[in-house]
């Protein structure tokens, strides 16, 4: 991999195309070529007082909050970027090559948690404080549409995949319920039903679109299925009940499985049915025919921080540590922190957090064979993993980072001398006092954005 210069930035996101790199540096917006990072745009977030700035410093007594750019995103056609400010309440819309914001949206005393791109890109959702209401911005005809009492601004809506419909958990009189809006008709609400939950955690739309996923808070392990008339078509529950709840849940993408993982350490696969199709628990003992992917001891001080070095490879039997949890406490530090199938659905990762070195990958068989997932491959490392993406192209390719000046990587497409194996690196990154704490894939899968406190740099695979 080729690694570029360290920038300093907040927050950062590519292009669909990943031609340009938008990044944010306190209140500027600035826009680069992705291929040689020179600057082709800046815009400054402006500095007037807004109502949500204003009731901020009250409560603050006195002392303006900063005026940063919190969030910052690209219309799906890459015309268009947001930034918007959370602390000072205001958004602002420019067009790519325009040295002028062409829109500006302030969220008024209600304050504004987040604000993002609708799938259309001309459309967009700003999320109040205190779940007071989520409003739908039209750059098309400067209208506004106001849906109140959402849920969660973070988890608690979807839209399908067709971009149709934008389905949205709400809390009316104390009940959860699900709103489903047209986007194609101005948001207007079609359907408004009530959900079979207590206190709504969170919701997940298959990638058909025909289930919606809504399970329970952190004191009970309930997860029920709805259509999106309302209808319950099921309810899983395991017996016996683990004691707390869910953590994690991620679709196949043929929305044919729902994983389910909670604090208990058990990934429970759902099939249509919606009952276990079949169930992985992590363990101590890796079994005999799983691929042990091992860091080298003290690596980096080997290649002083450069070039590439392979994983040390072993095979189960093989025994890892585990953290000894305190069930009795609230929110032992146990189950899956993470769940995520790879493009196709053929693998997927899970990270338990009370074994936070290993990467465990499963092998999930196609349909025309017998459905037996097995456990493919560990990876284990010195230090706990941070964070580990699928790339978003290829269906075998996995970057992760673990907080050091180094990226990792796994990958089941290198070519040996019988064909497709895989195979796991450590890449050291050629900067000084940098640490990776993040890592990101650039949208057409051909590189990553490391990620640091307040910089970055960027690694792009070498074409031969």
């Amino acid at each position: 991999m080729d690694f570029t210069e360290v920038y300093h930035s907040g927050p950062i996101s590519f292009s669909p195309g990943a031609h340009l790199i938008l990044t944010a540096i306190q209140d500027r917006l600035i826009l680069r070529r992705a291929d040689t990072f020179q600057i082709m745009q800046t815009w400054l977030l402006d500095a007037s007082v807004t109502p949500t700035q204003t009731l901020t410093s009250a409560r603050t007594k006195g002392g303006l909050p900063e005026n940063s750019i919190s969030h910052i995103g690209w219309s799906c056609d890459a015309e268009y970027v947001l930034a918007a400010s959370a602390k000072r309440g205001v958004v602002r819309v420019a067009k790519i090559q325009d040295e002028n914001w062409i829109a500006r949206i302030e969220s008024g005393i209600e304050g504004l948690v987040k604000a993002e791109w609708a799938p259309d890109g001309r459309t967009v959702l700003c999320f109040s404080q205190w779940g007071l209401r989520v409003t739908v911005w039209s750059l098309v005809t400067g209208t506004a549409t106001y849906i109140q009492f959402p849920l969660h601004p973070d988890t608690g809506y979807a839209f399908r995949a067709d971009a149709r419909y934008f389905v949205l958990a709400e809390r009316h009189k104390s009940k959860d319920t699900i709103g489903v809006y047209d986007t194609a008709d101005a948001y207007k609400l079609v359907r408004h039903f009530p959900l079979p939950t207590a206190s709504l955690a969170s919701l997940a739309l298959s990638p058909t679109g025909n289930h919606l996923a809504v399970w329970e808070g952190p004191i009970e392990y309930k997860l029920c299925v709805v259509s999106l008339v309302g209808d319950v078509l099921g309810t899983f529950c395991p017996d016996p009940d683990p004691g707390f709840g869910i953590r994690r849940v991620a679709w196949h993408p043929s929305g044919m499985f729902l994983a389910v993982g909670g604090w208990d350490d058990k990934i429970h696969v759902l099939d249509l049915t919606w009952s276990p199709a079949a169930t992985l628990e992590l363990s101590a003992r890796v079994p005999a025919g799983v691929t042990i992917w091992r860091e080298p001891a003290k690596w980096q001080e080997t290649t002083e921080g450069r070039g590439f070095l392979c994983y040390e490879r072993l095979q189960g039997p093989y025994s890892i540590v585990l953290q000894r949890v305190d069930q009795t406490k609230a929110n032992p530090k146990s189950g899956a922190v993470q769940l995520e199938w790879n493009k196709n659905g053929s693998l997927l990762l899970v990270r338990f957090e009370n074994s936070p070195t290993a990467v465990h990958i499963y092998d999930f068989p196609s349909p025309e064979q017998e459905f037996l997932p097995r456990l493919r491959s560990v990876l284990l490392h010195s230090s706990p993993v941070l964070h580990a993406r699928w790339n978003p192209v290829r269906k075998g390719s996995l970057v992760l980072c673990c907080g050091a000046q180094s990226l990792y990587t796994w990958s089941d497409e290198w070519l040996g001398d019988s064909g497709e194996e895989e195979m796991a690196e450590c890449i050291g990154v050629p900067a000084k006092n940098f640490a990776a704490r993040d890592v990101k894939w650039t949208p057409d899968g051909k590189g990553v954005v490391l990620i640091d406190k307040d910089v970055f740099c960027c690694a792009f695979e070498v074409e031969e």
